[in-house]
């Protein structure tokens, strides 16, 4: 309501022909409110817009207003620490063939969630902690059995998807937030593109997607293909870093001095992205936008889920991962509690011996490739399912090295590698460690075949390697110049 005096101004539902959400302009001046408030409202749209960070299409309607859906959602609180779903459902069936084949989508109809974030809201109002989810994450759906967490939508919708996250995680769900992740193309627009760096360069044909090593400007259409692709070397892993990186980006161009003092921009970017939202409990969104009222890029943390098996093979024989239970609970339960992801578990009594200075780097946070550098048909496959047992993860298919006559095994490591490159020695007795032009490291094969030792379980408490939990902040994930 307009105070005495005043005009109705702001925002106008239905005011369009498509029943949409519009910002108008007020013709009689209100006081203005303040760059807190205006950075907050920014970056709630900007967070509702993560969800359509991921894997394909385009939103071919104009904006709307908030939808609703039924997540079964109980616990909504107004006040305190808030754990929010954030699921990205991919819809094609509207798209007309046109339409997909510009986007390099399939035929398939139905919707499916390839992107799940748990986003918690500190108690303090001041910090925000984002998991994603790997869409390959084998666990218990309930009432279903063992299956991809991603497999929960098609099986019961929101609700089973709500559910399967709860049990998977331990944190209680105060919120469901669901986009179409086919309108992350008319949001990225609506800023006028967002800035993305890669380390490796990608050429994913599939989706016609061709970038060289370094730091690129990038459309809507573009930035779906970098946030989708899963053509580098650890696949949905790597996924996961990029939307992670185009999150930030996105977020650092909505909080940007050019968005929030241009009217038009910062309309477009509001309505483009509510426009693709959904959520339970149906009570608006001021409640969160006051969460995040003193919210800046420094205070939002990334953190992705520790994994104790990237190439697990299925019953059903798909390719999944599993996740480091306990380093896992012990995560969610840090983030539970207000506290870092990364913090030590409380739990762990064991001491390392006086002579073994403790690593800081666990198996679990090293990725190396394998290569058969002998004759002997098998070795790097077995090497490979040792490693893995060991904790270190071991993307793709093992390779064979030109030569076939390596005679000792090898360690092969790039400089800055060195303390993860002991790491590997010491699980493979009598290898040897060599300086080298590698991205990663690289074990090569000898014929000398030597055994991944076992991890020993015995009833005295040892220094068992843990995985920690890697985490970065969203003013850490943006391209500097």
């Amino acid at each position: 309501m307009a105070e005495p005096g005043e005009e109705d101004g702001g925002v106008l539902v239905g005011g369009d022909a498509y029943g949409g959400v519009k910002l108008t302009p007020v013709r009689t001046r209100k006081p203005r409110r303040s760059a807190k408030a205006r950075r907050r409202n920014v970056l709630i749209s900007g967070f509702l817009s993560t969800g359509v960070l991921v894997t394909t299409g385009v939103v071919w309607a104009t904006p709307r207003q908030i939808g609703t859906v039924d997540a079964g959602v109980t616990a909504a609180s107004s006040h305190g620490a808030e754990n929010i779903l954030l699921v990205g459902v991919d819809k094609r069936d509207d798209l007309t063939r046109q339409q997909q084949n510009r986007l390099k989508l399939g035929r398939e109809s139905g919707q499916r969630t390839d992107t799940m974030m748990v986003i918690h809201l500190s108690e303090d109002h001041k910090k925000v902690t984002v998991v994603s989810l790997p869409r390959d994450t084998w666990t218990t759906v309930p009432g279903k059995g063992d299956h991809k967490i991603n497999s929960a939508y098609q099986f019961g919708g929101p609700k089973l998807t709500k559910q399967t996250v709860e049990a998977a995680t331990g944190l209680q769900i105060n919120r469901y937030i669901e986009v179409n992740i086919l309108g992350f193309i008319d949001v990225v627009d609506s800023l006028g593109g967002v800035t993305v760096c890669t380390p490796v360069p990608i050429n994913d044909t599939k989706i016609a997607l061709n970038l060289p090593a370094g730091t690129h400007q990038l459309d809507g259409v573009r930035a779906l293909g970098y946030a989708r692709t899963r053509a580098t070397a650890r696949s949905d892993l790597d996924r996961i870093d990029r939307q992670q990186q185009v999150i930030s980006a996105l977020l650092n161009r909505a909080l940007s001095a050019d968005t929030l003092a241009n009217p038009a921009k910062l309309a477009s970017f509001v309505n483009t992205t509510l426009g693709t939202v959904k959520v339970d409990p149906d009570d608006g969104l001021l409640g969160l936008a006051t969460q995040l009222r003193d919210v800046s890029l420094q205070d939002v943390k990334f953190a992705e889920v520790p994994l104790s098996n990237v190439d697990f093979k299925a019953p059903t024989g798909e390719s999944a991962v599993l996740w480091d239970k306990q380093a896992a609970r012990d995560m969610f339960a840090n983030i539970d509690a207000d506290q870092d992801p990364a913090k030590p578990s409380p739990t762990v009594s064991a001491k390392p011996s006086p002579s073994a200075k403790p690593s800081s780097i666990a198996p679990g946070q090293i990725s190396l490739d394998v290569k058969n550098g002998t004759l002997i048909t098998g070795l790097a496959a077995r090497a490979k399912t040792d490693l893995v047992a060991y904790g270190f993860k071991v993307p793709g298919d093992p390779g064979n090295t030109a030569k076939k006559d390596y005679e000792q095994t090898v360690i092969r490591y790039a400089a800055g590698m060195e303390e993860s490159a002991k790491i590997v020695a010491s699980a493979i007795p009598g290898a040897e460690l060599r300086k080298a032009d590698v991205k990663r490291i690289e074990l090569v094969l000898g014929s000398d075949q030597l055994k991944v030792k076992q991890q020993k379980a015995d009833s005295t408490p040892t220094a068992k390697p843990g995985v920690t939990p890697t985490t970065k902040t969203a003013m850490q994930n943006i391209c500097k110049k």
